[in-house]
């Protein structure tokens, strides 16, 4: 079995724990006075960067993220709980009328999105652009961050800031080149190399994984299996945020327009699964989901509980049913099927996969039929997607130049390192 390979790239848990910004995050009792817009705060830290203000630049720019995390739960929060409003439906009422029934539901659920916010300070805020919520879901403010903590002497945080970026951006060559520097320095511990933005299902996940590592099966299972909900959940989150503000920049028809938004919204629930895969000792876990199946099945396995054993194998064939191992696995249990005292039931995938799964498999199915059905077809939808990511490489294009400037910095700082030592 493969699982082994993690025991060479597994990393300290402590650097993959958020501490910085988010020490004093909290999403219910977000601080009165420091509730503003996120743009203004992202602006105002960014003049402070420019004016080498560097005190001011982070206490910004940590201000902005927390803004951009408490606005990020805020939409979760109303999505997650107005998710359920067709219970509130009279079917009934809509025999004969489907696409009633389905508009009867868009209604209620904006109702209820537009009482759930108007309940929360993230709301009260005038709102930030598409353009600068993908700045903050790329990370850019931790290129900005990382000199601002150099500058006031915080080794730990700069590094943290520029590893934090380097995750979502791994082949950054000026950012990667910073990097080479902070490691270069003899004071920079290991522990200052962790990812401010990590999720808690990562550091559980590590956890089961080292513990699998030393054959401490009963650990590994408690770990993992706090790590899969904790993952649906992020998941879940991830996939409702999607379902945001959408800016309308051309006049179409009632069901074209509804569309194109449902389009976009389609491709970023699609992205949440990516977006979600974690880093270990620098390498990405592919297949996170099922992998984290493949422990719990030989974990259970060991701990002779074969009924859970058995679930985990077939819920690991739900993404990679062609897998030679686990179907020899699987035929094991059916041929031990009375021996092991197994019931029909043993013999099924767990729920929660179960509907992970189907959801997936229809996001792609929807999306995969838009584009073969919609925007080939459609002229005015490709020159709006094309001003959009032109929009996007203006954006980039901007950090890009900020960016160079930092790393021209970084480099002043290596020679003039390299110019001490040669003295």
């Amino acid at each position: 079995m493969a699982l082994r390979l993690f025991a060479f790239v597994l990393i300290s848990l402590h650097a993959l724990l958020a501490e910085a910004q988010y020490e004093q995050y909290d999403f219910q009792a977000f601080p009165r006075q420091e509730l503003m817009p996120l743009e203004a705060a992202y602006r105002h830290g960014t003049e402070r960067y420019e004016a080498e203000e560097w005190s001011d630049c982070s206490h910004y720019l940590e201000l902005a993220l927390r803004l951009h995390r408490l606005l990020r739960d805020s939409n979760s929060f109303c999505n997650s709980n107005c998710s359920q409003t067709e219970a509130e439906l009279d079917k009934s009422r809509f025999e004969g009328f489907s696409e009633l029934e389905v508009f009867s539901r868009f209604l209620k659920r904006a109702h209820c999105l537009k009482r759930c916010k108007q309940n929360l300070p993230a709301f009260r805020q005038s709102q930030p652009s598409r353009e600068i919520i993908q700045e903050f879901v790329d990370r850019v403010p931790y290129q900005f961050l990382q000199l601002c903590y150099y500058k006031l002497n915080n080794l730990p945080k700069a590094v943290a800031a520029t590893h934090t970026y380097l995750r979502r951006n791994p082949d950054d060559e000026m950012m990667l080149n910073n990097m080479a520097f902070y490691r270069s320095l003899p004071n920079a511990e290991e522990e200052y190399f962790r990812d401010i933005e990590a999720r808690p299902y990562e550091g559980l996940f590590v956890r089961a994984a080292k513990a699998f590592n030393i054959e401490d099966y009963k650990s590994c299972v408690a770990n993992m299996e706090l790590a899969i909900p904790n993952y649906l959940k992020e998941y879940d989150d991830c996939v409702t945020v999607c379902e945001g503000a959408r800016e309308i920049v051309e006049f179409k028809d009632f069901f074209p327009s509804i569309a194109d938004h449902y389009i976009e919204v389609l491709a970023c629930k699609i992205n949440c699964e990516t977006d979600l895969i974690p880093e270990v000792g620098g390498f990405m876990v592919e297949k996170f989901v099922p992998t984290m199946y493949h422990y719990l099945q030989f974990s259970y396995y060991k701990l002779g509980n074969f009924k859970q054993a058995v679930s985990c194998v077939k819920t690991y064939l739900l993404f990679d049913p062609e897998d030679e191992v686990m179907n020899q696995n699987l035929d094991y249990y059916l041929f031990h099927h009375d021996h092991f005292n197994f019931a029909d039931d043993d013999f099924k995938a767990r729920s929660e996969a179960v509907n992970y799964q189907e959801e997936l498999q229809l996001l792609k199915s929807l999306s995969s039929y838009a584009h073969q059905h919609l925007i080939p077809d459609d002229e005015n939808f490709r020159v709006f997607l094309h001003n959009h990511l032109a929009d996007r490489d203006k954006i980039i294009t901007i950090g890009a130049t900020t960016q160079m400037e930092v790393l021209h910095y970084i480099h002043d700082l290596q020679e003039a390192e390299q110019s001490s030592k040669s003295l």
